[in-house]
């Protein structure tokens, strides 16, 4: 039976991200899931290592389950793709055994995942554009100030849409509790007169 294993991780904007490694057990499956913004750019690189009788497959998709990147018998590779919505992307590994049920070693996983700044390779930037270090440097600030000033905005929105949601919660609280009091009060007053109509009948008041 395939087991599975969710392992939730953010990579930061800043320089200096280092890779994950993780031990995939035979026969299971293990993913990493992240959250990522509109228009972003995302690389990675594995390196997974060989045992006798064992292989891996490798599979980027969204929520949606739209596959952005698959690989059989994944070995050591890279892969890249552009996000087209804000959504969350797991990248998941799955080891395949070939010689049936037998106990089997777990196999090494390294992954290494960038987004956003770190996934742009600013050299080759500078060679195309023929830029100075210095250059480089602030095209890298640049960018990473946009990527900070969409978080913000994004944020923003959410703190709007959040604020909309309780604001409407709140008036129809509002609007309940005063049809709720009506209906007590209609309910009260209907109570009286039925009461009274009956003691009357049955000449128990006057």
């Amino acid at each position: 039976m395939i087991s599975f294993l969710l392992l939730i991780s953010t990579f930061s904007l800043l320089p200096g991200t280092e890779a994950i490694s993780f031990y995939l057990p035979a026969h299971g499956k293990k993913c990493l899931k992240e959250e990522i913004h509109k228009d972003v750019l995302v690389t990675g690189q594995y390196e997974v290592s060989e045992q006798p009788g064992l292989s891996s497959n490798l599979m980027v998709r969204d929520s949606s389950g739209h596959i952005l990147y698959s690989k059989e018998e994944a070995k050591k590779g890279k892969f890249a793709f552009t996000t087209d919505d804000y959504d969350v992307y797991e990248v998941c590994f799955e080891s395949k055994g070939t010689v049936g049920n037998l106990k089997l070693p777990d196999q090494l996983i390294i992954l290494d995942v960038k987004h956003g700044v770190e996934a742009k390779n600013y050299e080759a930037l500078a060679k195309a554009e023929k830029l100075k270090p210095l250059e480089v440097e602030l095209r890298r600030l640049e960018d990473l100030s946009d990527s900070i000033v969409k978080d913000f905005m994004y944020m923003k929105k959410r703190e709007e849409e959040m604020r909309d949601t309780n604001e409407s919660t709140s008036l129809r609280v509002l609007y309940f509790s005063v049809f709720s009091m009506l209906c007590l009060v209609a309910l009260a007053t209907w109570q009286v007169f039925y009461l009274r109509r009956f003691f009357k009948a049955k000449k128990l008041i006057e």
